[in-house]
């Protein structure tokens, strides 16, 4: 597989691999745990399971919402990256992947799929614009999901009521001030930024359960 480039960014053989795999194996943990949290069988007869209808459904489901949200979250990264001059390419951590999907059969929602590494000389402020990058594009994906949920009914109406409730979710989760999370690097940064992004994601998250509400699966 050759070197893509989208809009002068360029994208590596091996990157595009691990984005792919990424977004499947968060598709189907995310599919299990809904299996597994909705009370439908999954043990004993997996192979059942998986090649069931609604199995098929529930992934579709969790392709166009967990999926898209972590696959443009780590996107947004990557562009803020090399629009700083950086060199940035994201990399999967395949035993995280792992874990996550035999976490999801235990009923635990637990994803840490991988992500961007960058390199070059880069300032607080830079490093913090990259961080923040992701947690923003997750806000911007809440409003863009929200129609689906005021137009649509059925399948579509589900798809922006997860979408809400993932990508607000993510926002909050990603500017936790902790480890690796894209909250120390903008605290770091600026405590304002920081506060404003940090407490809106919350508030988000609220809002999502308060008036969008899970979707009936």
């Amino acid at each position: 597989m050759s070197t893509m480039t989208v809009r002068g960014i360029r994208f590596y053989p091996d990157e595009i691999r691990d984005l792919a795999i990424a977004w499947v194996a968060l598709g189907i943990a995310f599919t299990v745990f809904l299996f597994v949290v909705t009370g439908r069988e999954v043990f004993p007869d997996i192979a059942g399971a998986v090649s069931s209808p609604a199995f098929g459904r529930l992934f579709v489901l969790s392709m166009l919402t967990v999926g898209v949200g972590f696959l443009l979250h780590e996107l947004a990264h990557k562009v803020v990256a090399i629009r700083l001059g950086q060199i940035a390419a994201f990399r999967a951590d395949y035993g995280m992947l792992a874990v996550a999907i035999l976490a999801a059969f235990a009923g635990f929602l637990f994803a840490a799929p991988g992500a961007v590494h960058h390199r070059g000389r880069i300032t607080d402020r830079d490093n913090g614009l990259v961080s923040v990058a992701g947690p923003l594009t997750n806000v911007a994906l809440v409003v863009a999901f929200l129609p689906l949920v005021l137009l649509f009914e059925g399948f579509l109406h589900q798809v922006g009521q997860l979408g809400v409730l993932i990508n607000a979710f993510l926002a909050a989760f990603n500017m936790i001030p902790f480890g690796p999370l894209d909250g120390r690097s903008v605290l770091s940064w600026s405590t304002l930024v920081f506060a404003v992004v940090f407490v809106g994601s919350v508030l988000l998250v609220a809002f999502a359960i308060l008036f969008v509400g899970f979707p009936s699966l």
